[in-house]
This record gives C-alpha cells, structure tokens and sequence, in this order.
C-alpha cells in the first residue's frame, strides 16, 4: 500500500529511542519529513546524520515552555501534517510507594506537556482542514498494569484528553487516536525488568524470559511493528478512525478485542 506520506511533515517527539525512533525513521523511509524532538543531542544527531534531507532535530526538555516555544517556532513556516506524542514513562511504583511528588513530576511528564503542545498546534490543523494527531501511550490505559500506578493513572487522563479532543474537532478533517502498547523490546522495559528481578530477586534474563512467555504470542514486540501501524494512522486512509485507543501487545490485554 501507497501510504502516499511523500513530502508531508510531521513532528515527532522522543524520537531518538524506542517508539519515537521507530515511527521517524519508517515515515522518512516513506518520502515524509520530519522535525524531531529529544532531549539528549548525540542520538538526534545520529538520526539526522541517517536522514539530512528529511529529518530536522530539535534538542530539548519537553517539560519546558522554552522547547514547546522553539518547536512551534522551528516549525511554523512549513505545512504540518500530523503530529506523534510519544515519551517515556514515569518510575514503576505500587500506589503505595508514591509520594505527591511523584504525582506532580508524572502530571508534567506524561500528560501536561501534550495537552500543552496540541492546543499551541491545532489552529494549524483547523485552518488546513486537515492534521493526524497520535499519541504513544500504554497498555495501562486499557487496564492497570502492576507497579504502574503513575502510568495508569496519568495515561487514562490523556486518554479522555483525546477522546474529547477527537469529537471536538472529527468534523474538521482532524483525527486522533492513541496507540496503547504492551511489552516491547525498547529501552522502556527495562525499567520493568529491573523492578521485577530487585522484587524477586531473580536473574534479569529469567524475568525477561518470563514476562515474554506470559504475553500470549510468547514474546515481545518490536518497535518497528508498532511503527507500521503508526504510519498507517498518519496517512490519508485512516480518515475514518478517530478517537480510538488501539493496542499493540500481543494480545496482552484481557478486555474484549483489547
């Protein structure tokens, strides 16, 4: 399938590593171009050295008014087409174990800055008749996960952040969905490997190897499939799905048809 991305732009955020990377380096592949946005330089770097015609980074804590402000800036000239919210994750912690803190830095970190970076980029979409809005989120917004209180709780708020947003803006040629991922093989899990095997005290490979036979394809998926996907919901055939959380997990979640 003509995914027909040839020259549209499309910003994506955290897209030195994992998900973000992914989603970059297939809409490049398919003719798109891309504005790119990650905190560490080395990584963007790297990206941009792979694509110089098609990738354009921009360094920066998402968290910061001063980044959103230098990416509407950086980007203001150029049509925009869709836009990938994608980051990582807060620490792995029972509900127990947090503090309000912890609760204040997972606002900031999983939900406050996208909320922010959309309502600063519709009018571009509205005015154009025409934008793909995605998030990268969680299989935690379909239900709770173990020791993701932070996420399960943050990511269900994004999640009616954009359903609302998606019936405010579907009869606008605007659509938005969430893609909800289970386990994958990207520096996210670690983090949830590392937890289980301090908790268990088992070996990190056995709790690898565990938590890939208990998802029901038997093992993890890889950032490039989610990518495909991805790709698809930024295109013009995907008009027709707006406000959807779709999984990827390997069929993870317990729920009917996840």
């Amino acid at each position: 399938m003509d995914l027909s991305l040839y020259q549209q732009h499309f910003i994506v955020t955290g897209c030195s590593s994992g998900f973000g990377k992914a989603i970059t380096e297939m809409l490049c592949r398919e003719g798109a171009e891309v504005t790119g946005v990650a905190r560490r330089q080395d990584p963007l770097a790297q990206v941009h050295h792979q694509w110089p015609d098609r990738f354009t980074p921009i360094q920066g804590d998402l968290g910061k008014a001063e980044t959103l402000d230098r990416l509407v800036d950086v980007t203001r000239e150029k049509p925009l087409h869709g836009l990938v919210l994608n980051a990582g994750g807060p620490p792995a912690k029972t509900a127990m174990q947090t503090s309000m803190d912890d609760w204040d830095k997972a606002y900031a970190s999983v939900f406050r800055w996208k909320a922010d970076l959309v309502l600063r980029l519709l009018p571009r979409f509205r005015e154009a008749g025409y934008g793909r809005i995605l998030f990268i989120e969680s299989q935690s917004i379909k239900q709770p996960l173990p020791v993701l209180a932070l996420s399960n709780a943050m990511r269900a708020a994004v999640a009616g952040f954009a359903k609302s947003l998606s019936r405010d803006v579907a009869g606008q040629g605007i659509t938005v969905n969430i893609l909800a991922p289970g386990s994958h093989d990207t520096p996210a899990i670690e983090r949830v490997i590392a937890y289980n095997a301090e908790k268990s005290g088992l070996p990190l490979e056995q709790v690898r190897k565990e938590m890939e036979q208990s998802v029901p394809v038997g093992r993890f998926g890889t950032a490039q499939e989610l990518a495909g996907l991805a790709a698809w919901l930024l295109s013009v055939h995907s008009g027709y799905v707006t406000g959807q959380a779709l999984s990827h997990d390997g069929g993870a979640v317990s729920g009917l048809f996840g």
